[in-house]
């Protein structure tokens, strides 16, 4: 949600802006409440200062911030940042794993921008070939992100060896793009593999949290701004809000490709249905 996203940005703020983070964080709900002066007394800045730092968590200013946030607090689910423990039974364990999952893609809804991802459909749908660079629990990301692209009939390949997709992007030439996914953003080999792809001429989307060094090289960034700090299963749950931009952006493309095109993956659908069925009957 919004207060997770204020939490990754914490050291990339001001000293000021930092200051109304840290207020915001410790009652939220009490900041819903309140108006900007009251919220600027309490952080002991300006009004201004508010203002820049709804800003620069990319709200247009005070009116949309408390919106969201507001909207953030009414939707998050009991048990959602209960962390697992040893004593859990099952039950604890469905409750507090599927609220938290839900909370996350409940606050991707409500902060996944269009425009970007209409911006990010325009720079695929006009791409000669479609590379996904991820590593670690992100090269799963990438790996289903190609299962799913590959349909769109655009040459489409992803990789997860840094040594690998340095090589890959290196021979990018303008009219290629990348997907580059990172959970952290601070990947040096991503990052240098995405300075590459840019350098060669080739468009670079990337997925990975604001203010991060992947997310300042990007031809069009779309921010995943979630946290981490939970506890260790955190990024498991945080995987679907990246799987779940996929599949926006998959759906997306094979929509605006047109009827034909959507013809055609239906025809790759049955005869794929085909061959499972008479793979069933051959060792029936």
């Amino acid at each position: 949600m919004l207060l997770d996203s204020i939490r990754t940005q914490l050291d990339s703020l001001s000293k000021s802006e930092r200051k109304v983070a840290l207020a915001v964080l410790a009652a939220p709900n009490v900041i819903v409440t309140q108006n900007i002066t009251a919220l600027a007394k309490s952080a002991q800045v300006s009004e201004p200062t508010v203002v820049r730092f709804c800003r620069t968590l990319g709200y247009d200013g005070w009116h949309e911030f408390k919106l969201k946030l507001a909207q953030g607090l009414a939707l998050a689910l009991p048990g959602a940042n209960e962390q697992p423990a040893p004593d859990d039974l099952a039950s604890d364990l469905v409750n507090k794993i599927c609220s938290r999952s839900i909370n996350t893609l409940l606050d991707l809804r409500n902060n996944l921008k269009p425009e970007l991802i209409q911006k990010a459909l325009d720079i695929l749908s006009r791409a000669n070939k479609i590379e996904f660079y991820g590593q670690g629990s992100s090269g799963f990301v990438a790996a289903d992100a190609q299962h799913k692209f590959f349909r769109s009939g655009v040459p489409t390949v992803a990789y997860t060896d840094p040594a690998i997709h340095s090589i890959a992007a290196a021979l990018l030439r303008e009219g290629d793009a990348v997907v580059a996914i990172s959970q952290r953003g601070n990947n040096p080999a991503l990052t240098r593999s995405a300075k590459l792809a840019r350098r060669g001429g080739a468009d670079v989307i990337v997925l990975a949290p604001s203010g991060t060094p992947l997310a300042e090289i990007a031809t069009l960034f779309i921010p995943i701004d979630l946290v981490f700090a939970i506890d260790p299963y955190t990024p498991i749950s945080a995987r679907l809000a990246y799987l779940v931009v996929i599949d926006v952006l998959a759906v997306g493309l094979a929509l605006q490709r047109g009827p034909e095109f959507r013809k055609k993956m239906q025809n790759a659908q049955k005869a794929l249905q085909e061959f499972d069925m008479q793979f069933d009957s051959f060792i029936g």
